[in-house]
């Protein structure tokens, strides 16, 4: 299995089990690579402790990550196109496991901005174009919306063993969170130092993954960015990503205003993050793959209306906790499984692989821009109402779930808006190619 550095290799000539273990090493490494910069979603309060930094400082940090990204989003894409996968993949990994090692220190906040602007461009600029293009490669093109649900179940379980790390390591320590906090970012970076070495060993040079290594090229993103399909998929992916990313707000309000214990909502957080994952990821792609990517994520949106508005209206008391907690878990599998299908979209539009990761770029620039501002926003609402003893308010909360509502009911619109623009354009193409066997006879 161990790279050959000659021979290039096509999806053919590659055996099942390579297939599947570089869809397991990108899928894990999508999960792995990103849980430092991401560490708020499951360790939000010991997180913020351990810095001694504010809610609104940890969402500017957390800006300054999603500002760099969105600046390298386009390029990742071009470089996706131009650059070995086995390269980005290893310089991706081993890069950010130098940096998380630096924040494993808890360093001061202008350090702290600095590894997470550098890490923007490491995660990002380097490695982000891997985890799409990579699955791609290893797929038939018709198998894509199921090997990308796949993905996102292996991404899945990645987080969740990783997760159950970090709740272990919480109460080993006890009190002291910073040491916790750093003990497990110093066990992330390892991690991550691993990944960077099996890319190296094991992801072959691929035929036809690249036109030309040197050749920086504008002419894909051009046409990527001529393409009406990945215009609606990225604003779909906007609204979806903004509900899946805004979700993690439930776990601070599990313990700030329900009551529950630190290490019970650290443990329904990582199942809402990583380990309902095992479950929505492959049964959205599955479905994905029987209907249309633009339809299941336009349900996925609706549903996620009907739960967040439902445990909105449940009182703010000890008593309805376990259902509350099954409410986060059911929010998880919702918004997890309708982000892992969203990139499907452009395989149910037919966008061509010679400037997919092109169009994975702007996919991204306009998906992912709500990490630019909403961390600040939402840091400043908590921060707005929190009392002389640190306790924030439940309608603070409530603010924030409701613009979660507005943005899952523009989700389906863009998504149902896709479906209705490919089945507009695929009968009219019918129409012309009737009409030319017509003239032709």
């Amino acid at each position: 299995m161990v790279n050959s550095l000659g021979d290039e290799k096509s999806y053919a000539d590659l055996s099942s089990g390579r297939r599947w273990f570089l869809l397991a090493l990108a899928s894990m490494g999508s999960s792995i690579i990103y849980a430092p910069a991401y560490l708020k979603a499951v360790f939000y309060d010991p997180l913020r402790e351990a810095l001694g930094v504010t809610n609104t400082q940890l969402g500017a940090v957390f800006s300054a990550y999603a500002i760099t990204a969105l600046i390298c989003y386009l390029p990742s894409g071009i470089l996706a196109d131009k650059v070995r996968m086995r390269t980005l993949s290893s310089v991706g990994f081993v890069s950010t496991a130098l940096l998380t090692f630096v924040y494993a220190m808890l360093p001061s906040l202008a350090v702290l901005y600095a590894v997470f602007i550098l890490m923007g461009v490491t995660t990002i600029l380097i490695w982000w174009g891997v985890r799409y293009k990579l699955v791609r490669l290893v797929s038939k093109e018709d198998e894509y919306p199921k090997r990308i649900g796949i993905s996102y179940g292996i991404y899945g379980v990645a987080g969740l063993v990783i997760g159950l790390i970090s709740t272990w390591i919480v109460a080993a320590v006890g009190e002291n969170l910073g040491l916790g906090v750093s003990i497990y970012l110093f066990f992330l970076g390892g991690l991550i130092l691993v990944l960077g070495i099996l890319s190296w060993l094991f992801i072959p040079k691929f035929a036809g993954e690249i036109k030309g290594e040197s050749t920086f090229s504008l002419a894909e993103f051009g046409r990527a960015l001529r393409d009406p399909v990945v215009w609606i998929a990225a604003v779909s992916l906007f609204f979806v990503y903004f509900f899946y990313t805004g979700v993690t707000y439930t776990t601070p309000y599990m313990t700030g205003v329900l009551g529950v214990s630190l290490a019970a909502a650290t443990i329904v957080a990582n199942i809402r993050n990583y380990g309902i994952t095992l479950l929505s990821g492959p049964a959205f792609g599955w479905i994905a793959n029987k209907f249309r990517p633009s339809v299941v994520i336009a349900a996925g949106s609706v549903l996620f209306c009907v739960a967040l508005l439902t445990m909105m209206a449940l009182p703010a008391s000890a008593g309805i906790v376990v259902l509350a907690c099954t409410l986060v878990v059911v929010l998880g599998f919702i918004a997890n499984g309708s982000f892992g299908v969203v990139s499907a979209q452009l395989t149910e539009g037919k966008v061509p692989l010679t400037y997919f990761g092109a169009a994975t770029g702007l996919l991204s620039i306009i998906g992912f821009l709500p990490d630019t501002f909403s961390s600040t926003w939402f840091g400043s609402i908590l921060d707005a109402q929190t009392d002389a003893d640190g306790n924030v308010a439940a309608g603070a909360y409530q603010q924030i779930f409701m613009i979660l509502v507005g943005s899952a009911v523009l989700a389906a619109i863009a998504s149902l808006a896709l479906f209705f623009y490919l089945r507009r354009t695929r009968s009219r193409d019918q129409v012309a190619e009737r009409e030319s066997v017509t003239a032709t006879v």
